[in-house]
């Protein structure tokens, strides 16, 4: 009984470990026109070019370039033909691979 109990916990740890792997995996995928970010992009997902007035925001500590933007604006990039500035946190790529702000 002691090593059915072992085994479940084991393939639980397991799985629970996969899944993490393949969330963070998959949030670090480049934006190939196919991959959808909500929300936030670090500095390490822009172009070189588009890493400048980087800065840490406030609440939740996290980082962003503003890039020419203005005060409480990130750059948000799709793809090379698709990018801009939305405020703080309210831009996203959508299925298309285009920028849209959320209000």
């Amino acid at each position: 009984m002691t090593r059915l109990k072992f085994s479940a916990v084991a393939f639980m740890i397991g799985v629970g470990l996969t899944s993490a792997y393949a969330a963070a995996d998959s949030a670090a995928a480049p934006a190939n026109g196919l991959t959808l970010y909500v929300d936030w992009q670090v500095p390490s997902f822009l172009p070189p070019r588009l890493r400048n007035h980087c800065s840490i925001e406030n609440f939740t500590g996290r980082p962003y370039c503003s890039d020419h933007c203005g005060s409480d604006y990130q750059v948000y990039y799709c793809s090379e033909g698709s990018f801009g500035c939305c405020h703080l946190g309210h831009g996203y790529c959508d299925f298309n691979g285009l920028l849209r702000c959320h209000p």
